[in-house]
């Protein structure tokens, strides 16, 4: 099995950003350098771009009932609460807001001494630059499996001629490939399929194409997904394992 090369670092970091399937902290970390770093932001916003008309396939999907209640009572400032006769919430509240205060003078403290250390550092311009109009045609497949009448997405792609990727994110959920892994192919005409790498369950990759795969990626070619030993196929020729979805990529 021979997988397709990934992009750049910062192309992927762009690209996943633009997805929305960043962490809390790799979040913050790429929009510190969305606002430092014009080009990695004019990425950013291009990834956005060419993604939106995705967005249109997505069902909106209401929060479960309670949902809120329980984020607010995970909240810190609620750990106060308590009836106003009872001395041991009037104390903890105390403890709160003395804390607060505390806190609050270090970090004046802590941004006074940011602001005399930036005084002293030449001015950064940024300048804005304006995202590269899409020029190919932007392709998407589901990958679905059929079992009588009824339908499971397993996987979505999304083909970027622009940017020479595909986007691929996992619908199954998190670690349900435990001792089997999900392998990518590409089915195109008479030709063998071609693998086009693994990806994991619940999780979401950008590969970027060859030139040779991209010629092939076309409105009709289909993407398929098989279950193969780690490592991938075994057969040079195509899926050495049981084939779980097909998909055919179309026009979005």
């Amino acid at each position: 099995m021979s997988e397709a090369p990934d992009l750049s670092e910062d192309e992927a970091l762009a690209a996943e950003h633009a997805l929305g399937v960043l962490n809390a902290r790799e979040r913050a970390e790429a929009e510190t350098r969305m606002a430092r770093e014009p080009t990695f932001a004019a990425d950013v916003e291009a990834w956005r771009a060419r993604l939106a008309p995705m967005l249109e396939s997505v069902e909106a999907v209401p929060a479960p009932a309670g949902l809120w209640p329980r984020i607010e009572r995970l909240l810190p400032a609620n750990e106060s609460r308590a009836p106003a006769n009872d001395n041991g919430a009037i104390m903890n509240r105390l403890r709160f807001w003395r804390n607060s205060a505390v806190g609050g003078f270090a970090l004046a403290a802590a941004s006074l001494a940011g602001v005399l250390v930036q005084v002293n550092q030449p001015p950064v311009v940024v300048e804005r630059q304006i995202p590269v109009q899409p020029q190919g045609q932007l392709l998407s497949a589901s990958v679905v499996s059929q079992e009588g009448s009824r339908v499971q997405p397993l996987f979505t792609a999304s083909y970027d001629p622009d940017r020479k990727a595909l986007i691929v994110t996992s619908l199954l959920p998190e670690g349900s490939d435990r001792d089997k892994v999900h392998e990518l192919w590409l089915i195109a005409g008479q030709d063998n399929p071609k693998s086009l790498g693994l990806v994991e369950s619940g999780k979401a990759k950008v590969i970027a194409l060859p030139t040779e795969v991209m010629a092939k990626m076309a409105e009709g070619a289909a993407l398929a997904v098989s279950v193969e030993p780690p490592g991938g196929s075994k057969n040079p020729d195509g899926p050495s394992g049981p084939v779980i979805g097909v998909g055919k990529l179309s026009k979005l």
